[in-house]
């Protein structure tokens, strides 16, 4: 297995099956098979991956610790970028079929929608991450900054499944959010509790 992560190929081979639900979604749309309500089902799809993709991100440290596997470590950047793709594409399936591009309506209902307020939080934080992922910002920052900045991928996460949380609010349907809840607590649980020892 180290042996397949530390092949040039590898790389390639993770970004290809990070976009497969991408693919499948593009399928979908092509053969209108979303449903009766195709955009609900574009923004709470782009909405699950967003998370799903969040939790790879945030396990790939403990995994590289717990397996002694340092060859994960290449692929947390472009995992990072994939999830930043996925949270664009809800936030722009929601302004294009919930809003229609009125950027005054949207700003009326991030204000209006904690929720939406939450989700949108999170993006711009993810932004923050995504831009500053390369490594001419971990020069230009200097590498204790950038560190404390990407440690931020933490409040993404909180913010996430508080936004996913409230929307679920509504429907009284919280088994998918226990999930995920369950997945990035004990992810950041595993974090905290290192920090604690290592002091």
């Amino acid at each position: 297995m180290r042996q397949a992560l530390r092949h040039p190929a590898a790389w390639w081979a993770l970004l290809v099956l990070g976009l497969l639900p991408l693919a499948w979604l593009g399928g979908q749309i092509w053969q209108d098979q979303l449903g009766a309500n195709p955009a609900e089902a574009l923004i709470r799809t782009t909405g699950d991956w967003t998370l799903r993709s969040l939790c790879v991100v945030l396990a790939v440290t403990p995994l590289r610790q717990l397996l002694a596997w340092p060859e994960l470590v290449r692929f947390r950047r472009m995992l990072g970028l994939l999830t930043f793709a996925y949270a664009f594409l809800h936030l722009l399936c929601y302004a294009w079929f919930d809003m229609g591009f009125d950027w005054v309506d949207m700003v009326q209902d991030i204000a209006k929608r904690p929720f939406i307020l939450l989700g949108f939080s999170a993006f711009l934080i993810l932004l923050a991450l995504a831009t500053t992922s390369f490594n001419r910002a971990i020069r230009q920052l200097g590498a204790r900054r950038w560190q404390a900045l990407h440690r931020a991928v933490y409040a993404v996460a909180v913010l996430a499944i508080l936004h996913f949380w409230w929307m679920r609010a509504g429907k009284q349907n919280f088994a998918e959010v226990f999930v995920y809840a369950a997945i990035l607590i004990s992810l950041l649980g595993w974090r905290l509790a290192r920090r604690g020892r290592s002091r």
